[in-house]
């Protein structure tokens, strides 16, 4: 009954004019930086806080969320029609989202990732409502050495994820990790392969570094064949809705992602990309059904299991910020900030000092999500038109959008060379045969990786022991070398190669 107490004060909450409003402003502004891009909700979100201090508390909260997961929904649509992901979670979405809308599945892709995205939202609000406080110890048992062991596991998986040769993913990893190391080690204070540039003193920016390789990446290499060659925006839509057959397809990859992304989002240290990457990776195991389209050229199950596990990834990534007061991300530090602009301490005491904040928050998430739907579904049609575009008028708006992203996250020119130079590296990975998932996964996972194995080495005083002696540490990395020698087996590599010929 109290949960029911809980939610009927959160609605009542939720429901006023102005919270209403700022729900459908929150999401309306996710879903369009979700859409352009290089503009994602770390950016937005930063340059809206000033914006919020003459709002209730609520209704600040209540906007920057719907920014938040408004950006986790639109992202795909980017990496489904430009071959684009603004958002590091939406990496995943690229690799099938992409094939379908060059095979003329563009709707369908986009309605698979937006139904299994409103389902997984829904699930993990559920979760979130019920289980938060359960849900927490879970995290806290989480340490150094458990983290740095479960981004070994996501590594792992990602050479298991990635197309192709496995030589060619081990590689793409290292220089994700390498490049992840760029800029000022954060123990010692010492610049590391900056090359007395001060530009790379703070690392390199995620949206350079995702908007090159991928985005100008793509069009260099689109640029280099004659436009009869060119395979893009020249298929016709047939339909926007899913057929019967992709429904039965996608539902229990929707079921499979979800369940994984309301569990790995909890975990502090980017669980939704995390579990965006293991829901593709467990799809990927499973066993093509008769007459399925294989992995990598346009299976609409690598669309909705990503979509909707990194979805519910963002909704309970809420649980650590609000019952703990430990962002597990850095939009989340941002809510941290937005609430402490507001004199909200977050934390345990949360939930018995500012009921009305907390469950108006988690009440609003439902509305914001069937908000979402409401907004995107009719607005595929508008998205797809982007198909018929000519590709001598699409490729320099690509660069226009993509050149204000980049500088609008930091005012810095320096950013839209080193998007530059990532553009020829990507056409370089292109035609080299290698892909940039896996590098964008170490890219991301590396500093967290480095951060979190010394200070378990500092707490363990140097001993290597502490990965193997502490029970969750020892199963995720058995997990990882189990995975490693299954994969590296002659006979499951032989039909690893065979399930990734390509047409």
């Amino acid at each position: 009954m109290d949960m029911i107490d809980n939610l009927s004060l959160g609605f009542s909450v939720a429901f006023t004019f102005q919270n209403l409003l700022y729900a459908f402003v929150g999401c309306l502004l996710g879903t369009l930086i979700g859409v352009l891009p290089g503009i994602g909700p770390l950016a937005t979100i930063a340059m809206l806080l000033p914006a919020t201090y003459g709002l209730e508390p609520v209704a600040a909260l209540i906007m920057l969320a719907g920014i938040y997961y408004g950006a986790q929904y639109g992202g795909s649509t980017t990496a489904i029609l430009v071959n684009l992901p603004g958002e590091s979670s939406s990496v995943v979405t690229v690799i099938d989202g992409y094939q379908m809308a060059r095979k003329g599945r563009a709707g369908q892709a986009l309605a698979a990732a937006g139904l299994g995205s409103f389902f997984a939202g829904c699930v993990g609000t559920l979760i979130l409502a019920a289980f938060a406080p359960a849900l927490t110890e879970v995290a806290l048992k989480f340490g150094a050495a458990e983290y740095f062991a479960l981004m070994v596991l996501g590594l792992i998986g990602a050479v298991v994820l990635a197309s192709g040769s496995l030589l060619k993913a081990l590689a793409m990893i290292i220089m994700g990790l390498l490049l992840g190391l760029v800029g000022t080690d954060v123990n010692s204070g010492v610049a590391r392969y900056t090359f007395d540039i001060p530009n790379l003193m703070d690392g390199m920016s995620f949206v350079a570094v995702a908007m090159g390789i991928f985005g100008y990446g793509e069009i260099i290499s689109n640029l280099a064949k004659s436009d009869d060659q060119r395979e893009v925006f020249t298929k016709s839509v047939n339909g926007i809705m899913p057929s019967l057959n992709d429904i039965k397809l996608m539902t229990p990859a929707v079921l499979r992602g979800t369940a994984l992304g309301s569990v790995l989002g909890i975990l502090p240290g980017g669980g939704a990309v995390l579990s965006a990457f293991a829901a593709y990776t467990i799809e990927k195991k499973t066993k093509l059904k008769p007459g399925e389209v294989p992995f990598g050229q346009g299976n609409i199950r690598g669309v909705a299991a990503p979509e909707s596990a990194n979805n519910a990834g963002s909704q309970t990534s809420f649980i650590p910020l609000l019952t703990l007061g430990i962002p597990p991300n850095a939009v989340m530090a941002l809510m941290v900030g937005a609430m402490t602009i507001h004199n909200i301490q977050p934390g345990p005491q949360v939930m018995t000092s500012n009921p009305d904040l907390f469950w108006g928050l988690i009440a609003s998430m439902w509305i914001g999500n069937l908000m979402l739907v409401i907004l995107n579904l009719p607005l595929i049609g508008i998205w797809i038109k982007l198909l018929t575009v000519p590709y001598r008028w699409l490729f320099p708006a690509i660069v226009l959008f993509c050149a204000i992203g980049v500088f609008s996250t930091n005012n810095n020119n320096f950013d839209i060379w080193m998007v530059a130079g990532f553009g020829v590296l990507g056409y370089l990975l292109i035609k080299l045969g290698c892909e940039p998932a896996p590098l964008m996964l170490g890219f991301i996972l590396g500093p967290m990786m480095e951060e979190n194995l010394r200070r378990a080495m500092l707490l363990s005083r140097g001993d290597w022991s502490t990965f193997v002696t502490r029970p969750i540490s020892a199963v995720l990395l058995a997990l990882a070398v189990l995975l490693l020698v299954v994969v590296l087996s002659p006979s499951i590599s032989k039909k690893r190669q065979e399930a990734f010929v390509e047409d």
